[in-house]
């Protein structure tokens, strides 16, 4: 079996007394690192979403505003998506060890699905409260109302800049960003319900409001949620397709009759891996294969993690192989 760990700069060989020849090749790193700057926006986004929750429950409560609750909730799961998306690269960002040799970067994939799952939970939650209070309305006082809402909407336009400026490639800042732009429609829907208060007296725009802006979320939880659990159960990524990344390794690399075996499929956002079976032809030139075909990986597909077993059949049956070790 040969092993190419690319990061960690040493090689191994091993003599085969077997009638074919293996060529392995790993490549990863003994860490993966997330940038500073994701990890500060979202502990920034998390102070401000977090501090100015506390004024809007208690506005919402004096005022008897249904959307100032609702997105007071929206900003209390804000809050939560942030802190745990800041835990996520804060433990994703740990080395990998003797229990755990890819690391811990699947953690930021786990908590954009429970993000995910607590964005349904709060809609199911608003629209219950939103038909309660359509059958029974309250008194909404719109004047605090629109201050508070507006206020909010100022703080949910700030984190929302901040978040953009991150990382939206990884998932859990995609996370972060749909819950704050959860928010800020909702503040914005807030502000909207006020007005028509103010000026009519109805209040069932407001749980009307709350609930439209909850729907309109759904759609995005949905799609977070299935491409989080789509990484869990080691889905292939999207974009990539084993048959034509078969037949593209078969026709790019001499001395390749076939390929099988493959497995693609996600460490976390952006982290690709993949395991093959390489056919040599007889006669073929090992570790020149193993090198072009760890090459076209990741060039062509970008995949940094590599496991390539080379198979050699014909007049390899009394050839005993060394394992080689390909550049990264």
């Amino acid at each position: 079996m040969n092993h190419d760990h690319a990061n960690h700069g040493h090689d191994h060989d091993h003599g085969h007394p077997h009638g074919h020849s293996h060529g392995g090749g790993h490549a990863h790193g003994a860490g993966h690192v997330h940038g500073g700057g994701n990890k500060r926006a979202v502990l920034i986004g998390f102070l401000l979403t977090a501090g100015f929750m506390i004024a809007e429950v208690i506005g919402g409560y004096l005022s008897g505003s249904l959307a100032l609750i609702a997105d007071a909730g929206h900003m209390l799961t804000d809050a939560a998506a942030l802190g745990l998306a800041w835990l996520g690269f804060h433990i994703a960002a740990r080395k990998p060890d003797a229990k755990r040799s890819f690391g811990y970067a699947r953690f930021e994939v786990l908590a954009g699905f429970v993000n995910a799952l607590a964005l349904f939970g709060l809609t199911i939650w608003i629209v219950v409260e939103a038909v309660q209070r359509i059958a029974d309305p309250h008194p909404v006082l719109a004047g605090p109302m629109l201050v508070i809402a507006v206020l909010g909407l100022v703080v949910n336009c700030l984190v929302f800049a901040i978040l953009m400026r991150a990382d939206r490639e990884q998932i859990n800042i995609r996370g972060a960003i749909l819950h704050v732009a959860g928010d800020l429609l909702g503040s914005v829907a807030a502000i909207v319900a006020a007005g028509v208060i103010w000026v009519s007296g109805w209040t069932p725009i407001d749980p009307i409001l709350s609930v439209l802006v909850s729907l309109l979320i759904l759609r995005s939880a949905w799609a977070l949620l299935t491409q989080s659990l789509h990484i869990l159960l080691e889905g292939v990524p999207e974009g990539l397709d084993a048959g034509r990344l078969e037949a593209d390794i078969a026709a790019s690399v001499p001395g390749v009759v076939g390929v099988h075996h493959v497995h693609l499929w996600s460490l976390s956002s952006g982290k690709t891996l993949a395991t093959l079976h390489v056919d040599m032809a007889a006669g073929g030139d090992q570790p020149a294969i193993l090198r072009q075909v760890k090459t076209l990986l990741t060039e062509r597909y970008a995949i940094g993690h590599t496991t390539i077993q080379i198979e050699s059949a014909g007049d390899c049956v009394d050839k005993d192989f060394k394992n080689l070790a390909a550049e990264g």
